[in-house]
């Protein structure tokens, strides 16, 4: 939503509270990984800072979008970066095996 321009800040509010009312429906599950805590508080946070906040509109949107772009790119990173070790380990296992 924030990569399309034409999105305002009450279609970010409906459909960000539709997706937070289907992630709250959900069981929680407890993830030890840095990626699903760092995850779920970026969810929290951006969350208290767009929906529930009353100064939350087409203005503020187009100040954080840059920003929240940025904070995406983090959050998909380490999870990049989980899974790349993951791989690189199980190679170095597979290789353990044959010699």
């Amino acid at each position: 939503m924030f990569r399309d321009d034409k999105v305002t800040s009450e279609d970010f509010t409906v459909k960000f509270e539709q997706l937070k009312k289907r992630f709250d429906e959900r069981e929680a599950v407890r993830l030890d990984s840095e990626y699903h805590f760092q995850l779920k508080e970026y969810i929290l946070r951006l969350y208290r800072d767009t929906v529930e906040a009353e100064a939350f509109d087409d203005e503020r949107l187009e100040d954080i979008r840059e920003a929240e772009m940025s904070n995406l790119n983090r959050l998909q990173k380490l999870k990049n970066a989980t899974s790349y070790k993951k791989e690189k380990h199980k190679a170095k296992e597979r290789n353990e095996d044959w010699g």
